[in-house]
This record gives structure tokens, sequence and C-alpha cells, in this order.
């Protein structure tokens, strides 16, 4: 979901050229196709992140929450060459339509699906990170966050999605579970004085997070 206006989405979108153009008909299939098309990344927002990926030339980059993979092929946009990106998708239709995705790309023999819990599945990964995603369940924020920050290289960047949540956050009292769950990440991460953090008003909110 977009908070920022409409408007706004549309003139930033038109003057910004940093996505990937070969993305162009998956993304548009998932937004015809998709019954929960709201959960990809927007277009410019996949720009975001392929250029702080381009920006940070990471050896290792791990996402939390697949969908159908337009988030992973940009990410892994700024990939150094050798490097690998770990991609991980609770729902198997999902997983199955990324991968798809992912062996037409050019970055197929650089990206490393896995399905299952990923809070199962994040503590055997086999390398420390320098750049990181999480855009999954909202209840899972917090063990994701104190999970990933031993996996951490000094200055790896985390972004957190979905920090605003359609704006139930500036509510006095968010009421609904994940509304509520995103607020007490929000002051978690705050709070926290192993990592520097900036907040973005990007689509529905960005949160980047750097290890100290």
């Amino acid at each position: 979901m977009d908070f920022i206006h409409p408007t706004a989405n549309e003139y930033v979108t038109h003057y910004s050229n940093a996505t990937p153009e070969y993305l162009k008909e998956m993304y548009a299939a998932t937004l015809t196709t998709h019954p929960h098309a709201h959960l990809q990344s927007s277009w410019n927002q996949g720009g975001f992140l392929s250029f702080i990926s381009k920006l940070l030339q990471p050896k290792y980059i791990l996402e939390i929450g697949t969908f159908t993979g337009f988030s992973s092929l940009c990410l892994a946009e700024g990939l150094q060459a050798g490097g690998e990106l770990h991609t991980i998708e609770l729902r198997e239709i999902d997983a199955e339509t990324a991968m798809g995705h992912f062996k037409a790309s050019p970055r197929a023999a650089q990206i490393i699906q896995h399905i299952g819990d990923a809070k199962a599945i994040i503590p055997a990964l086999p390398h420390l990170f320098d750049l990181v995603f999480i855009d999954a369940d909202k209840t899972g924020y917090i063990e994701y966050y104190e999970l990933l920050l031993p996996l951490m290289r000094p200055n790896g960047i985390i972004i957190a999605d979905n920090v605003l949540f359609h704006g139930e956050v500036l509510e006095p009292t968010p009421s609904g579970k994940s509304a509520k769950a995103i607020q007490a990440f929000n002051d978690h991460v705050l709070k926290d004085i192993s990592t520097e953090k900036v907040m973005l008003t990007i689509r529905d909110g960005l949160t980047l997070i750097r290890k100290k």
C-alpha cells in the first residue's frame, strides 16, 4: 500500500529511473494476476532497493519475504561477482512463482531461495550479511531484528518495510495487531544503541538501520 499521496508517488516515479527495466513484465503480471498484489514493492521502491544495493556493492544479501521476486531482483542488482542473495518465503506458491522469475533473470546463479519459517532458517544461514531487507509478517519484526544483528557485518544495513503501516502507527493508540507490532518494532529499534537508524516516508515507510 502507498501511504504517500498517489499523485506524489506518480511524480517521483516519473523522475526516477533506477528500477531495472527488464522487470516491467513480471511486475505488471503480479499486479494484474495476484490476489494480494498490494504486497509487492512499488516500482519506485524497487528502484530505491536497487540504488542502495549498487551503492553498497554487497557480497551477501538476505531478504525476508520473497513474495513473487520483484524486490529480490532489485536488491540483486548491486551484488559483487561471486556474491549471493538469500531470500526466504513462507508460502510455497509464491516461492515457485519467484523461482521462475529468478531462473529467467541475469542473476539466476546468485540467488538462493529458502522456503519455510524465517525464524528457523535465519540461524542456519552460512554468511555474515552486508544488506538485509525485512518485508514479512509484521508480528515477527522484532524477533527477526534480534536474530539478524549477530549476522550483520559492521556497517551492514537492514532495511525494514511498512514501518508506517498504512498510517495506523500515527494514531494515538494503534489498534490492529500488525500496527501494534510495527509500533513496538519502531520503539525497539529506536532504543537500540548498537545501531543508527533513519526512517523514510517512501511508500509505506522504510527504516534504514546501520549496525555500528
